[in-house]
């Protein structure tokens, strides 16, 4: 069994990082070539989707992959964006996914599931990351350590006080 503390405590710091974003009266610009609020949450979502997937189709048997290309493209961004009506409707369907997500993570995978190996294709900024096959468990613990919290790191950036936080240290 999967401890998905973590992961529920990262979703929870980001799902706190977007509300005090969509809160704030003023936000500084996305950085150029960088994502604004909506669309940071939007590819989390698509983050959740793929994920949530790649568990339900190795607790059905079945052999998949996972590759996030799908949650960088910019059109598929701005239409879950239309979807889900917005940055209120994000931060819900993010919090309804990782709801699902632990409870499937968690106490319903074997520990034969969490090792099996997905073929798995990351990347970031037209960068690979990965491009090898990973175990299930990976995937999971490498949300909860890496993608949500880079994500609540990219969100806070865009508070007005997030630019003198960091000349200052």
């Amino acid at each position: 069994m999967l401890d998905t503390t973590p992961l529920r405590n990262a979703y929870r710091a980001l799902l706190d990082a977007a509300a005090t974003v969509a809160d704030a009266d003023d936000t500084n610009p996305a950085p150029p070539g960088e994502w604004n609020a909506d669309q940071i949450l939007a590819h989390v979502t698509l983050v959740n989707a793929a994920t949530i997937t790649a568990v339900s189709t190795v607790a059905s048997g079945t052999v998949t992959t996972y590759d996030n290309r799908t949650a960088l493209d910019t059109w598929t961004i701005d239409h879950v964006i239309k979807l889900a009506d917005g940055n209120t409707g994000l931060r819900a369907r993010i919090r309804h996914q990782a709801d699902a997500l632990c409870a499937l993570a968690g106490p319903m995978l074997s520990q034969t599931e969490l090792d099996t190996p997905i073929p798995a294709l990351l990347l970031s900024h037209d960068t690979v990351l990965v491009d090898q096959p990973m175990p299930l468990k990976d995937l999971i613990t490498g949300l909860a350590e890496v993608e949500i919290p880079g994500h609540t790191q990219q969100l806070l950036a865009l508070l007005p006080n997030a630019t003198t936080a960091r000349t200052t240290t």
